[in-house]
């Protein structure tokens, strides 16, 4: 059923969900092997999805076998994801929105997008990505070398490295396909993975508040691709009718463009936010960070109404069963939440997240409250931070003169001093393509964000001293 916005602008579901292939026009679905289906193969079986399972999800370096890692939480987000996309689905198939067999095509976009939200995290979790950010700070306050040839516009890209844009340029570029369309996924799945459907450059442009007519709009809150990146999201929207706004200024000239959000970003952003408030939850009582009594208490109000009886559990086999029943609640508050808001979602309106907008809107505040209060502050955690971060500088410090050198020989690999070429035989970094200082510094952070925790720790004593 087609909705419009306050302008009269709609999205609609038969663009919404194209399964055609970025940057392959020529491809042929297989009867029994579907699109989607195919695009979560590529991404499980790709060496970048493979690294997940050595980075941090919560806590940097653990011992602790049952905590989670990257890689795991993105399965348990496909298959949360997938949950969402069914039941969202079923409910637009018995209103005539979509037809029965897309509710199937919907779920695996979802889920696709869901299995793929994590990939361009760099080792060490968030606060690698803040070392990052913080090492292309600190070197452009005094810039030299290659790094004097990157313009205002470009810096702000290494400046606020974000691994969402990481994360688009992977799948649309760096991976399989290089430069010619990465895994070339569908373009309904590309759609549901972009959170942050604008560039680094316009989201400066924006202003620093994000706001649309006036308000925050949520797909404003970061950036999700890079400049180079630009005229790709820019095809993948215009196949999908994702609305499209203008930065202007005060007199009218407009200098950049971004895009309302997928309405299947907002359940890609929901099955993520749900598993990783509640498993992170039970991470912390696994790792003795917080009680028993805490949690079971937490859970049990996000878990539906049952009469079921269920057989006497030790204390971990209880909070696992919690930790399940929880999440079926969740799921549910958010269904309804899009249901409830599906008006402003389809016309590209909506800016809240489900968790946000749903009836556990309370309940996983608290556990979020929790999780900053107790377990993002332990001392453990805190001190990996700070080796982390400094194992990314020493990496960062390390290869830099690597690009420097490159620069100076004209690009021309082949007349690079021998240190150098040991180091790029040693590390295996790419520099056959690289021609501009801009595609330097973005192999650089391909680089440094590809790596492993443990990955990370040998480079840097590699490349650094301890």
């Amino acid at each position: 059923m087609p909705v419009k916005g306050m302008d009269g602008f709609r999205m609609e579901w038969e663009k919404l969900l194209k399964l055609a292939r970025l940057n392959d026009p020529n491809y042929i679905q297989r009867k029994h092997r579907p699109v989607y289906a195919q695009d979560m193969d590529r991404i499980l079986f790709s060496p970048t999805f493979r690294r997940l399972a050595n980075k941090t999800q919560v806590h940097p370096l653990y011992d602790n076998d049952h905590v989670h890692h990257r890689l795991i939480h993105s399965l348990e987000v496909a298959n949360v994801g997938r949950s969402l996309g069914i039941e969202v689905g079923a409910w637009l198939d018995e209103r005539g929105a979509i037809a029965g067999e897309q509710v199937e095509i919907m779920a695996g976009l979802v889920q696709t997008a869901c299995i793929a939200h994590d990939i361009g995290n760099p080792p060490f979790g968030h606060s690698g990505e803040e070392a990052i950010a913080s090492w292309f700070r600190e070197k452009f306050a005094n810039p030299k070398g290659i790094l004097e040839d990157i313009s205002e516009e470009q810096r702000h890209e290494f400046e606020a490295f974000e691994g969402n844009a990481q994360g688009f340029r992977i799948l649309t570029r760096t991976e399989m396909y290089r430069n010619d369309g990465g895994f070339r996924l569908a373009l309904g799945s590309l759609g549901a993975f972009t959170k942050y459907p604008v560039s680094a450059c316009a989201r400066t442009q924006v202003g620093a508040d994000g706001l649309a007519n006036g308000k925050p709009y949520i797909g404003l809150k970061k950036y999700g691709f890079f400049h180079n990146d630009i005229p790709t999201f820019a095809r993948i929207a215009e196949e999908l009718g994702l609305r499209r706004d203008e930065v202007k200024t005060a007199d009218g000239g407009v200098v950049g463009q971004w895009w309302r959000r997928h309405p299947l970003a907002f359940l890609m952003e929901a099955a993520d936010d749900i598993c990783y408030n509640i498993m992170d939850l039970e991470d912390a009582y696994l790792s003795g960070d917080i009680e028993y009594s805490q949690i079971i208490s937490l859970l049990e109000k996000i878990i539906p109404p049952s009469n079921k009886n269920y057989p006497s559990q030790n204390q971990q086999e209880t909070v696992s069963r919690h930790r399940a029943l929880a999440i079926s609640g969740a799921v549910f508050a958010c269904v309804e939440a899009f249901k409830n808001n599906y008006a402003a979602i389809m016309a590209g309106d909506f800016s809240r997240s489900l968790v946000e907008a749903s009836s556990k809107a309370d309940e996983l505040n608290a556990i979020s409250k929790i999780a900053k209060e107790r377990i993002f502050t332990t001392a453990r955690k805190t001190e990996l931070e700070v080796y982390g971060r400094n194992v990314v500088y020493r990496s960062l410090d390390g290869l830099l003169p690597l690009l420097d050198a490159l620069r100076s020989a004209q690009w021309d690999a082949s007349k690079l001093g021998t240190y150098h070429v040991q180091v790029a035989r040693a590390l295996r970094f790419p520099m056959d393509s690289l021609d501009t200082a801009y595609d330097a510094l973005h192999a650089l952070t391909d680089f440094v964000s590809g790596m492993t925790d443990r990955y990370a720790v040998k480079v840097a004593d590699m490349l650094g001293q301890r």
